[in-house]
């Protein structure tokens, strides 16, 4: 049994073109069902449904073969016991600092003050801000980003921004772009050996119709 992780919402959607290249149809919808584990045409693949955050989690420790996680999601995973063959190009978003309007951000930094930062990827600010040569506390918070510098929590925020419509609703102004993200195809480094006329096929499957 070949098993895939994936997360509900966007990754999933924009993951059905690729997984049908492979030839896999899942048998139903997460959106519409409340199962977890979701058959597909194959009798020899199923899907399982998890936090976006987990995905890596469940494919370092063998739980499944297969997932397609974020490239944020990674980072602050870590990446260990992960082969991460291809970049799908989907679920594109941008990872950026932001700040309510009117706090000059380019002088802060230039100033070498210590910022305030909240957010959930942690890791990712961190080797940010160390390579810029600014010190920072790291605020981890799991959601609301954009409400820290509105009272007072934090001075900037990162967090992954789409539109940019919630940062102008509240208020917020992007002020640097940290890296473009997107989601990638992650597979457990023990199951490829092991699995390898299984899964060579899915991945190479993956690749092609991500256009790399």
């Amino acid at each position: 049994m070949i098993t895939i992780a994936l997360s509900k919402g966007r990754i999933f959607e924009e993951t059905l073109p690729l997984l049908a290249a492979a030839g896999i149809v899942p048998s139903e919808s997460p959106e519409a069902s409340r199962k977890l584990i979701i058959g597909t045409n194959r009798p020899d693949v199923q899907l399982i449904i998890v936090r976006a955050s987990d995905v890596p989690t469940y494919v370092q420790h063998g739980a499944a073969d297969l997932g397609v996680a974020g490239k944020d999601v990674l980072i602050e995973h870590g990446g260990d016991g992960l082969y991460q063959p291809v970049d799908l190009n989907i679920a594109k978003c941008r990872m950026m600092v932001a700040t309510r309007v009117g706090f000059d951000y380019a002088t802060a930094v230039q100033r070498g003050a210590r910022l305030r930062v909240a957010t959930k990827y942690v890791q990712t600010a961190r080797l940010h801000f160390a390579a810029k040569g600014v010190h920072c506390d790291l605020i981890k918070l799991y959601g609301s980003m954009e409400l820290a510098p509105l009272v007072g929590l934090a001075d900037v925020i990162v967090d992954l921004v789409s539109t940019g419509n919630t940062l102008t609703a509240n208020h917020l102004v992007a002020v640097e772009e940290i890296m473009t993200i997107s989601s990638r195809l992650v597979v457990n480094e023990a199951a490829m050996k092991l699995k390898h006329a299984t899964l060579q096929p899915i991945v190479e499957a993956f690749r092609q119709a991500a256009g790399g």
